[in-house]
């Protein structure tokens, strides 16, 4: 049983309603219940507590302006004195949605409930409405609806009471059995400290708050010049700021010098170049500061390497060269550990002999022209022969549905009984793309990787002449044996010599798994490392791993049982020993389509628990498997 002291009753001139508690003296409530604050004093009294009414002060709140459709409804209350009780604790932002569909409970305070009392309700879907709330629909026919009373209610996970979200709309007949719920990823864009409190995936409170305290530092020197902005767009408020930004992406002389204020450093501009062309496209309502963008990247962009970009590009913009340093370094490189050895897998029995791949080619690469634009060609092969399907010079938001349709009309070129096999040749920095997670059509929204075997391509490696070369070399060795040589890298031996590792990989390596995604900076020079020593195939989780690397780590002094065992912790070397399992003893030129019968299974899987392999990227590359068209291999403007 979960206990309620921290849910709260607020009191603000004649009208009531609910909040909670999140830290010791803040509670968070709807910024309309607190409304006549200027001129009526605010009271906040707990459910099972003993301290009467504790007088309390607004500190912040959104950009609520008395309408019901108004975003920004939170209001920050700071309570005259601290008070002895434990605040409420949060869910991860996707713990509220769920097939079947979770319970969630709202605890408020309608007339005659002094007291307070429970309303039973789910959420509709994880679809946000205008960006902002999600749809609440009653759990069952009869109960308590969410009337007035609510607004400001804790809405709860019924299992853990643990927090989703906020009341922030309730019925004003009792015959209505919906609402809406303001989500806690919502709420932190209008108090950015309430981040620190809400769980992601990747990184935890103390990367969090350290971000927050750069790019609030960063935020005091923004300053959109309200002179430029046309009147209903100007504004101090965090929505002011979002509707000046989203004016100045319309009109080009809005444009500044890049300095702290300017377009450049706009978070819609840093965050499209944070995702890049095949993230997930700006929200309509657009960001109303620095933070809002950083905070977007954190709780529901499922690419984690997006917030290194973010504040990497940030840094761009920064003065003070430890403000400057700090945002290219966050979050800190993890401890070095002396790697754990590969187990030895079972022996496995070689496969049948299958014929060659028929690849669907996507190669996206800069257009060159500095605009944001990208050059987006899809083509299909046939042995040897390459056809063509689609080629344009296509803006960021238009790159993934036009990939998507050319992909499909590949197909046409394909033989009946051709094993497809789709190839995305990108630029170094969006390997780590979620390319087999997209919706495979607008009517189709299975992920593509579980449609057709998917790999990707790094487009530098692909030019290079001399890497080439190597890869053919190695290649010609891996035909040799029946087996391939995983070599680990786990994801607390950032430290390792990148040249050493390079000239290590060349000579030895078949195949590289690492621990954790390319986007700290300790880890993306180590995969360098491997693109550059012509691995033939790499392999690591999109989400990387969510260990504290930094804390526990082996001693040099320690026993190699001791070391294995603190190793064995990390998420990362348990993936790595999943590979190990799977996959090194198979033949290198069939594992896309071994990853592609793991990518079927870890999005069919129904454990509560994600697959191993949901998040699995695989980067493969043979030279022969698509060989470039002699009228490629040189501009002929040039």
């Amino acid at each position: 049983m979960t206990s309620a002291s921290w849910h709260a009753r607020i009191s603000c001139g004649r009208d009531i309603g609910a909040g909670f508690l999140v830290t010791e003296r803040h509670v968070l409530t709807c910024a309309h219940v607190v409304a006549c604050s200027r001129t009526a004093p605010v009271t906040v009294s707990f459910a099972h507590g003993t301290d009467g009414q504790v007088p309390a002060q607004v500190i912040a709140q959104g950009c609520w302006d008395g309408r019901d459709t108004d975003p920004g409804d939170l209001a920050v209350l700071e309570l005259d004195h601290p008070v002895p009780m434990k605040p409420a604790e949060f869910a991860a932002p996707s713990d509220a949605y769920g097939d079947p569909p979770r319970r969630l409970l709202a605890y408020g305070f309608p007339k005659r409930y002094d007291e307070g009392t429970l309303a039973e309700y789910r959420a509709t879907a994880d679809q946000l409405i205008a960006g902002e709330w999600v749809q609440l629909e009653a759990w069952a026919a009869h109960g308590q609806p969410l009337v007035p009373g609510f607004s400001g209610a804790a809405v709860t996970l019924a299992d853990t009471g643990r927090v989703v979200g906020m009341v922030s709309t309730a019925a004003r007949s009792p015959e209505i059995r919906n609402g809406r719920m303001l989500p806690a990823q919502v709420m932190a864009r209008y108090w950015p400290r309430l981040g620190e409190l809400i769980p992601t995936p990747e990184y935890g409170r103390p990367e969090k708050e350290r971000l927050r305290q750069l790019v609030e530092a960063m935020e005091g020197q923004r300053s959109a010049p309200p002179e430029a902005a046309p009147p209903e767009a100007r504004g101090s408020d965090i929505c002011g700021s979002a509707a000046w930004a989203r004016a100045a992406l319309r009109d080009p002389q809005m444009r500044h010098d890049g300095s702290p204020g300017s377009l450049e450093c706009s978070p819609e501009r840093l965050y499209l170049e944070a995702v890049g062309p095949l993230g997930p496209p700006l929200p309509p309502q657009g960001f109303g500061s620095l933070w809002d963008a950083v905070w977007y990247l954190l709780s529901e962009v499922p690419d984690p390497g997006a917030v290194t970009r973010f504040a990497a590009r940030l840094a761009d913009f920064v003065d003070d060269a430890r403000t400057r340093s700090a945002l290219r370094n966050w979050p800190l490189t993890y401890a070095r550990r002396e790697p754990v050895p590969a187990p030895v897998p079972a022996p496995r029995p070689a496969p049948t002999a299958v014929h060659a791949w028929s690849p669907i080619l996507v190669e996206i690469a800069p257009s060159g022209s500095g605009d944001g634009h990208f050059l987006v060609e899809v083509s299909a092969y046939n042995g040897r022969h390459r056809r063509v399907v689609g080629s344009r010079r296509l803006p960021m938001d238009r790159v993934r549905p036009y990939a998507l349709e050319r992909i499909d009309e590949a197909y046409h070129e394909l033989e009946p009984g051709a094993r497809e096999l789709i190839v995305f040749v990108l630029p170094r920095r969006w390997l780590n793309a979620d390319v087999a997670h997209w919706k495979r059509s607008t009517d189709d929204d299975s992920p593509l990787g579980a449609f057709a075997p998917l790999v990707v391509m790094d487009l530098e490696r692909r030019r290079s002449g001399g890497l080439q070369h190597k890869l053919r070399q190695k290649w010609r060795h891996l035909d040799a044996r029946p087996a391939a040589r995983l070599h680990r890298i786990d994801c607390w031996a950032v430290g390792q010599d990148q040249v050493k590792l390079t000239i290590g990989l060349r000579r030895a390596a078949d195949m590289v798994g690492f621990a954790t995604a390319p986007r700290a900076n300790g880890v993306r020079r180590l995969f360098q490392a491997g693109l550059n020593a012509a691995v033939p195939v790499m392999l690591w989780p999109r989400t990387g791993c969510r260990e504290e690397h930094g804390r526990g780590q082996p001693s040099a002094s320690s026993t190699p049982e001791a070391n294995r065992q603190a190793g064995e912790r990390c998420r990362g070397s348990e993936f790595l020993d999943r590979l190990a399992e799977h996959l090194a003893d198979l033949p290198p030129r069939e594992l896309p389509s071994y990853v592609h019968e793991l990518r079927e299974a870890a999005y069919a899987s129904d454990s509560p628990e994600p697959h191993w392999a949901y998040d699995l990227a695989v980067l493969w590359e043979d030279p022969d498997c698509l060989p470039e068209p002699v009228g490629h291999l040189h501009n002929p403007v040039g």
